[in-house]
């Protein structure tokens, strides 16, 4: 019995129940566990991981099959809270590689693509008032080449998954600080891709006897201090489940929900005005990502214009295109593979866009590189695609700072009354919104929290 059951004199479910089974929720639930505490997850998805959405290519006679990221793929720079794991585990990490080509007036070029946006970014100050980026660039770079403003306005949306006129410098410039801190300018993979880090997590969690429930759906938190009792349907039969404290690993776009959609949660009471005010703060990032399979790596025997290199090498691909401006392959892996990207206000085209989504991420490969769309058509075996947008126990990509609210993270990771936490890539503190590490680093933060309380009780 636990010290808040023997208080009480009630008896729980579990010490701690976790909502949501992502790289967050699994890595909370093992660490309080190892710590001697009874944990229940509840996941809503028949599967566990969250945005890490990892399947596999169908299999061909020719070649071995590879992984297909559906959702989170690389792993930016090198953060202790996913390379001490991977290291643990014997698990290679792989360098993203290759040449950087930028599509302008219909000419592909090579380009320094990064060098020219981190002009305008270096001038960004967070000891001046907060400000949208668009109202940044308009501000302090008037003079810039329409070019490399547009440019730049594009990584900030693509990169973020954010609406450049609601995307706070202030949080911005804490972003850049938090990648210059693990060399963030790099990108790595592992050969299996995020799915060997849920693999991982997966048999942490059962190795320390946490319960997991896949295909439950948390509806309703009811609490007070020291007691929450959660509601919720799984497949079909409800269930209710009680404990001493809740940790929501959820992502914010099911936080910010209106009560009664699918997939959002209901606190009852509900959560103290700072915390929703906070979570007001925090934009869920739109972003559309679809895998292009090919019968080959067709993209290899293009010679731009009259150079004699080919795209053999090429890594990432830049547009101004409306719909996927940023392209990239599987390098330094040869996989037949194109991953088309639209973020932002790209995202929100797509949405209302006529043409099914297949349709026009290969009409747009097939103009950017001056293929026929027939020959591209012929070339493609299988288009891979999940909606996040529409994904109700998400409803976006990731996370990122309205303007003014640069304080948001940390007030939504903030317990409530020693019962309630949250974590999750929103909730992290560093700067390091809208990856894995911060959704580990968050837990990890929010896992401390509990220990305190629990030793508190204690004494």
């Amino acid at each position: 019995m636990t010290a808040q059951e023997k208080r009480t004199g009630v008896r729980a479910n579990a010490d701690v129940i976790v909502i949501g089974g992502g790289a967050s929720g699994l890595t909370a639930a093992a660490e309080l566990a190892e710590a001697g505490l009874s944990v229940i997850v509840l996941e809503a998805r028949d599967r566990i991981g969250g945005r890490i959405f990892t399947i596999t290519s169908e299999p061909q006679r020719s070649r071995p099959t590879f992984p297909i990221e559906l959702g989170a793929e690389f792993i930016h720079g090198r953060p202790s809270e996913i390379l001490d794991v991977l290291r643990r585990n014997k698990i290679p990490l792989h360098e993203v590689k290759g040449d950087s080509w930028c599509v302008t007036h219909g000419r592909i070029e090579s380009c320094d693509f990064f060098s020219e946006v981190d002009d305008i970014l270096q001038k960004m100050d967070n000891n001046q008032p907060d400000e949208s980026f668009t109202s940044f660039l308009r501000r302090y770079c008037p003079r810039a080449p329409k070019a490399v403003k547009q440019r730049t306005l594009n990584y900030v949306s693509g990169f973020n998954a954010a609406d450049p006129a609601k995307v706070g410098v202030h949080w911005l410039v804490q972003q850049m600080k938090a990648e210059e801190k693990i060399q963030g300018d790099r990108a790595f993979r592992t050969r299996g891709g995020y799915a060997e880090l849920v693999d991982v997590l997966r048999k942490r969690v059962a190795k320390a006897g946490v319960r997991v429930q896949l295909n439950a759906v948390a509806r309703r938190v009811l609490w007070k201090q020291g007691r929450v009792a959660i509601h919720g349907v799984c497949k079909g039969k409800a269930f209710a489940l009680t404990a001493s404290r809740a940790l929501a690993t959820v992502p914010v776009g099911v936080l910010r929900g209106r009560h009664g959609q699918e997939g959002v949660i209901e606190f009852s009471p509900a959560l103290p005005r700072d915390k929703l005010k906070a979570i007001a703060g925090i934009e869920m990032g739109k972003a559309v990502r679809l895998v292009l399979q090919f019968r080959e790596r067709f993209w290899e025997r293009i010679r731009p214009g009259s150079r004699q290199k080919t795209l053999d090498q090429m890594g990432f691909l830049f547009s101004e295109n409306k719909w996927f401006p940023t392209w990239w392959t599987a390098m330094p892996a040869r996989f037949p593979i194109l991953t088309a990207w639209g973020a932002g206000q790209s995202a929100e085209r797509i949405e209302s866009d006529s043409m099914p989504v297949e349709q026009r991420a290969l009409r747009t490969i097939s103009e950017l590189l001056g293929l026929e769309l027939d020959e591209a058509n012929r070339l493609l075996e299988k288009v891979y695609f999940h909606d996040w947008q529409s994904d109700p126990f998400s409803r976006g990509a990731y996370s990122y700072v309205k303007a003014g609210a640069a304080d948001a993270p940390k007030i939504l990771g903030q317990p409530v009354e020693d019962t309630l936490y949250f974590a999750g890539e929103a909730a992290d503190i560093s700067g390091n919104n809208g990856t894995v590490h911060a959704a580990i680093a968050s837990a990890q933060r929010a896992v401390r929290e509990i220990l305190r309380a629990e030793k508190r009780l204690a004494e």
